[in-house]
Order: C-alpha cells, then structure tokens, then sequence
C-alpha cells in the first residue's frame, strides 16, 4: 500500500447540499454504538447482544459561543500527521494547504505516512512526539481515543462550523461523552464496479440477486474474463467482503454486535458468511493475496476483469492509469446484490467518514493551538474539501456547501445510493476495536480463510473467538 491511495479516500469526496441526504443522518447515526433509527427508515431485525452498547447522544454537548479561528490574526507554526500518500491525495493536500497558507500566513509542516502504517502504529503519531492535528477515522475508531483521553474535544471549532454539517455526520464525530472530536471531510461507499462498454459487448446485465451474481460470475469466467478482480496485499480488502456478505446475510445489527463482542464468532450466522463466501473464491484472480488493489483495478481498466468489488476511491487509480478520462467515463457500479431475506431493506453498504482530530499531546500544541483550530475550520469548508475532490474525486465532500457542480457522474451516482441506504457502516476496522482489527487480528484471520477456504470452519472460528477473548479489558 506505500504510496498507494487507499479505501477510506472515498469518504472524501462529501455530500453536497441536500442530494441524496434525505435518509442520510438517520445512516451515519445508525454506525454509531446505539443506533437511532429514522422514523422513515425501514424497519429490521432487532439484534440479541450479550449487552447494550454505550449510547451516544444524539445532540453533541452546546458549545460557548462560536468562534472565527480563521478570523483571528495568526502566525508561529502547525504541524500535520497525514496518511495521504497516493499521488492524487498529495497533490490534493498540497493545494488545501496551500490555500490555508495564503489565507492565514501559516505555512504546515506536513508528516506522510503510509495508510497502513499509520492505523497500525496509531500510538506513535497520537504519542508524546505527537503532530497538532492528524487524519483519522470517526465512529468506534474515534471514540476509542476519545475514551482514553488521547484527543481533544473540539467543541469551540464544531461551534463555528456545525452549520455547514448535517445531523448525521453530527453524530459521527460526537463521543460517547457528548464532546465533538473531529471534523468530518469526505466519505466514500464500497459498491461493484464494471466497464459499461465490456458490459454491453457481452450483454451482462446488473444482477440484483446473490443467485443472479452466481450466475454472471460463471458467465464471465466462460467468456474469458476474471469475474472478480480482488488484490488483497495489505490485508483490509478482505474485510469489504467479509462485511457485504455478512450485512446482506445477516444485517446491520448483527455486525455492529459482532464486531463489538457482543455476538460471537462462533455463531452459526458467521459460518454462514464464510460458506457464502467460499463459493466467490473460484471467481478471484489466482494470485489475489499477492496483488494489491491497485493492480486488480488496472485489470479492470485493460477489460481482463468483469467486475470488481471495491471503494469509490478507484478513481483515483483508474485516473492515473488513464488520464484522457475516457476509461473513467466508461465505469458503472451497482450496490452489492441481495439474498432474498428480511435484510434487503436495509440496502447496507460501507461507507466510511475521514475526519481530522487535535492531539492533546503534541509538544508544539500550546503555542500552535489556534493555528490548529483554523486548520480543522478550514477543512470544514466546501471550498476546501473541493480542492481535495478535484485530486481525488473517489472522495466525496462532507460539507453541505460543497459546489455539487464540480461533481462528477460517478460521484452524483454515489450520492443516490448511499442516500437509498437505510444503514450504514464504517468499515470492519473501524467498527470495531483496533488491537482487533490489525495485522495479528481480523487482518490474518482474513487471510488464512482465503488461502485455506475448505478448512473446518468451525476450529477456525472458535480460534478468531479464541483470539478476541485473549484481548484486554476494553476501556474505549
């Protein structure tokens, strides 16, 4: 993944205005610990946990009166730990910090680190050596370091910037303390990506149903084409697959249960998951787990691949394979297929939310504290997470007064299915808890199935449970 883009560039490219956000704050809450379903939102299942998640409120805590940190007079330094590394994410970093420099004075000092780097040594760039501001993930990541003190609450920006967010990514960013702790920038969904020229050559059509997606899989392996591109190198674009088959199995609540311990990994609703999954194992390319998604995309672009099961961040990859814009203009997606149960309504997807967060211990911090504020308020700005669209464009802008006309028909087609979706997640490794989530955890566990899909699933089950109640006491 070094100086690749990654899965949480599509978070970034925001919802603008009111499209597509009629369901939307009823979504985002719904990946918070206690979800809070919409009064339109279809109804669901309602999940058995072994215990009731911490909930959070639904409003965060009033803050004083609103503060300009942007109006203020400002000079000294700031410093930024940022895990865009991709190309287009740089150049887009470049520009947004540009624009900060001309309308302030303050020049960031900039700290890039790998994406998979940084979420895995996460206690380095949060530590005694710490940068002032820093990109992370909202939801369980978030108020993880919310509970354990290692953020600051940024009420006074929030108070300031609230306006320009809707209810939902409100809640994305509130601790379980009621505290805000981080401004939200671009989210992006995971849907099923295919040339629509290959498509129409073939005549494939979109299969709205697990039997259906069976079928065109070994339609397209017929023809000659891998069904499903899948470069799994760097271990998380495993965790796409296992949540999809899961939510579309066995719901929202059953993942949020699952992946905070609440449900087990033993349970018969899991083996389900993996017994589904074993059968889109075949259609993978045979060296999959060597291959990073950066290669799997480029098979897509050459028409080697029929289909490919990743985030809106491709863009980006496919922009730089091609930069005419013509293999762009010929990309489609559908969201993942249903299996026929209660849980079609749901229309789940993952979609996670970036935000940037304030480190408390950063040895600069005190002297750069209102730089930092402005830093977050200027990312809170349509004007600012544009700069970053216009590099990325797999990253959706947050903010409300984003200029949708700058959107392209990818992102305009993102925006209609995440605002169809009655729940919302943000991603395995996000929903749950990181020591979990890592190389050694998830990541491996992941990673042994797919490299050993016939074996007894009910030991490997019980050693990922094996593996979860061996963890630490969880104080997040």
């Amino acid at each position: 993944m070094s100086g690749q883009i990654t899965r949480r560039e599509v978070l970034k490219r925001g919802l603008a205005g009111a499209v597509g956000l009629t369901v939307l704050p009823a979504v985002i809450a719904a990946c918070n610990s206690s979800p809070s379903p919409s009064p339109t939102a279809t109804p669901v299942a309602t999940p058995t946990p072994a215990a009731t998640p911490t909930p959070v409120p639904a409003t965060p805590t009033p803050a004083s009166t609103p503060a300009d940190f942007l109006a203020r007079k400002l000079n000294g330094t700031l410093t930024v730990a940022s895990n865009h590394t991709d190309a287009a994410e740089v150049a887009g970093m470049a520009a947004i910090d540009a624009a900060f420099t001309a309308l302030t004075g303050v020049t960031p000092t900039v700290n890039n680190a790998d994406h998979n780097v940084f979420a895995d040594q996460i206690n380095f760039y949060i530590g005694p050596d710490a940068n002032d501001v820093f990109t992370w993930f909202s939801g369980f990541r978030m108020r993880f370091l919310a509970e354990k003190g290692e953020v600051s609450p940024i009420d006074d920006v929030w108070a300031a910037v609230s306006a320009n967010y809707t209810a939902a990514f409100a809640r994305a960013v509130t601790g379980n303390d009621g505290h805000v702790y981080g401004i939200p920038v671009d989210y992006y969904p995971w849907c099923v990506f295919y040339r629509k020229s290959v498509w129409a050559a073939k005549g494939y059509t979109v299969p709205e149903t697990w039997i259906e997606f069976l079928a065109l899989c070994a339609h397209m392996e017929k023809d000659g084409l891998t069904p499903l591109a899948f470069g799994d190198q760097g271990g998380w674009p495993a965790m796409g697959w296992f949540d999809i088959l899961n939510l579309r199995l066995n719901g929202y609540d059953f993942h949020v249960a699952l992946l905070t311990g609440q449900a087990k990994w033993t349970d018969a609703r899991v083996t389900a998951v993996f017994e589904a999954w074993r059968k889109l194992i075949p259609f993978y390319p045979a060296d999959f787990v060597r291959l990073t998604w950066q290669k799997e995309c480029d098979t897509l672009v050459s028409k080697k691949a029929g289909m490919f099961f990743v985030g809106l961040f491709l863009t980006g990859e496919i922009s730089t394979v091609d930069k005419t814009g013509a293999t762009l203009a010929d990309i489609d997606f559908f969201a993942f297929p249903y299996f026929g149960n209660e849980f079609d309504a749901e229309k789940a997807l993952d979609a996670p939310v970036d935000i940037w967060m304030m480190t408390p211990t950063s040895p600069t911090l005190p002297a750069d504290l209102d730089n930092a504020r402005a830093y977050l308020e200027f990312w809170a700005k349509g004007s600012t997470q544009v700069l970053m669209y216009k590099n990325q464009p797999g990253l959706i802008p947050t903010a409300s007064d984003a200029d949708p006309s700058s959107f392209d028909a990818l992102t305009k087609r993102a925006v209609s299915i995440v605002g169809q979706a009655q729940r919302i997640t943000q991603f395995m490794d996000r929903d749950t808890r990181p020591d979990f989530a890592g190389t050694n955890g998830a990541e491996a566990f992941l990673s042994s199935f797919l490299n050993h899909p016939s074996q007894d699933l009910s030991r490997f089950q019980q050693s990922i449970q094996d593996f979860w109640d061996k963890l630490p006491a969880y104080g997040g």
